[in-house]
């Protein structure tokens, strides 16, 4: 995510079973829990199972402002379950299954919906949960997190869940270590278009509608998952087989030049930062620039959501860069808790610093030579950028601290080495879930060097470090 600054997910397989009575009754049947144990949002998530797909077949009504969906999950089993849950907040259910059978469930708390199968889910075991559900879903306010969720437009809809918005508009497993592959059928009236994470499959009308399909073929976290309906100017274009979908919303009045140029820039970025961070990690790219009110630009899994009232018609280049890097630094590889996420935050915001170097502007030491120059007092020192809180994600010390940490890192290793780790670091964990610790790890047996100062000077405590 780009927000202002004050400066300047190996598949198991299993088969259903069908075990005798006597031998199941045996077994130790218990619930999931309903919570997937981040601190900062200790009601996201839910354990007990593994989401391997999410099957989204959507129909929305601009003019209603209504929603229908049907969701189909493909989960395994990581205990024997009796229940388990899942996130899905204001919409109205009206039926589940679990493996093609009628299950019993109930609503309780904010969002979560527990459902009960026919019989008990045996460990390993492969299973589809279908949830039919409609209504009219809103967005979800935070007053330090800002806005999330499905967000309505003078012409349509564009939902964005960081970091708790995907329970607004379709039954999920809410955190982000339970990454899932995608698909989305979006039925819309067919003078509109539906826009997606990942490939364009098709579109076909049915009478006034239109039916439009997507396909995410990599693993994502479910706060990466994005659908974008609306009168929208549209360029497809392919190179070297990534596909690239770029979308303005056509109140903006965008000229194909706009658009062609806004491509253009987008693979500009991805073909220097390929050669930086290694191989881009999805089959698709492109942006999407519509009005939302929302203050910010998000890095919507391989298909970026700029905020025309922040990034104006055309994003510039920091804001392309930034949300870019992204596709690797929290959408390839993704801390498994919100406490880690200037894992994301830090790195893309160092990718700019060398964005500027590369265009022989500020060089990245001039860049954090200027960060470092704030008071003892600033905000970018307040607080611990490991684990800042939950209310704090989002603030310039997770950005602009994170780069000066990953600029202190480059100092302390040179060049050669922090480049060379960065590449091995996104390899190693491509399409996985980290934490600090890890990475912290990792640094320093890829390096061969003791970093424990260097981590504990940026990342483990408050205040401004000494140089």
């Amino acid at each position: 995510m780009t927000v202002p600054r004050l400066l300047a997910a190996t598949t198991l397989t299993a088969s259903l079973v069908l075990v005798p009575v006597s031998a199941d009754a045996a077994v130790d049947y218990r619930p999931g829990s309903a919570g997937a144990g981040d601190p900062y949002f200790p009601k996201m998530g839910n354990g007990g199972y593994d989401v391997r797909h999410y099957g989204l077949r959507l129909e929305y009504a601009p003019a209603a402002k209504h929603l229908t969906g049907t969701a189909t999950i493909t989960a395994i089993a990581l205990q024997n379950l009796s229940r388990f849950n899942l996130d899905l907040h204001g919409l109205t259910v009206q039926s589940v299954r679990v493996g093609g059978k009628a299950a019993k469930w109930k609503r309780s708390g904010f969002q979560e919906l527990t459902v009960t199968p026919a019989k008990g889910l045996r460990l390993g075991e492969r299973f589809t949960v279908t949830v039919r559900y409609s209504g009219h879903p809103d967005k979800i306010a935070d007053q330090p997190l800002g806005t999330s969720g499905w967000i309505t437009t003078s012409d349509g809809a564009v939902a964005l869940n960081q970091p708790f918005g995907a329970a607004s508009w379709f039954p999920v497993n809410d955190t982000p270590k339970d990454k899932a592959t995608y698909t989305f059928a979006v039925t819309v009236p067919k003078n509109l278009t539906a826009l997606a994470n990942g490939d364009f499959v098709s579109r076909k009308v049915k009478g006034g509608k239109a039916v439009h399909r997507w396909r995410m073929r990599q693993p994502m976290s479910s706060e990466l998952s994005m659908v974008a309906i609306g009168d929208y100017e549209v360029l497809r274009t392919r190179s070297g087989g990534l596909q690239s979908v770029t979308a303005f919303d056509s109140a903006l009045a965008a000229s194909k030049k706009q658009l062609q140029t806004y491509d253009k820039k987008t693979r500009t970025v991805l073909k220097w930062q390929s050669k930086l961070f290694g191989p881009y990690p999805f089959t698709s790219t492109g942006g999407i620039v519509d009005k939302l009110d929302v203050g910010y630009s998000l890095e919507t899994q391989a298909r970026p959501v700029h905020d025309w009232n922040t990034s104006g018609q055309n994003p510039p280049d920091d804001l392309v860069v930034h949300e870019l890097a992204h596709q690797w630094f929290g959408d390839s590889v993704t801390p498994a808790k919100w406490r880690d996420i200037w894992l994301n935050e830090g790195f893309a915001t160092y990718t700019e610093w060398l964005w500027s170097e590369r265009n022989g502007e500020r060089t990245a030491e001039q860049r954090f030579r200027g960060a470092y120059s704030a008071g003892p007092g600033a905000d970018v020192w307040k607080g611990v950028l490991g684990d800042p809180g939950r209310d704090h994600i989002f603030d310039n010390l997770v950005y602009q601290r994170g780069a000066m940490t990953v600029h202190a890192l480059r100092k302390e290793l040179g060049d050669d080495v922090f480049f060379r780790l960065v590449r091995a670091w996104l390899a190693s964990y491509r399409g996985k879930t980290v934490s600090t610790r890890q990475f912290h790890a990792f640094a320093e047996k890829f390096s061969g060097k003791q970093l424990d100062a260097l981590f504990k000077k940026w990342v483990y405590t408050a205040g401004k470090p000494q140089l």
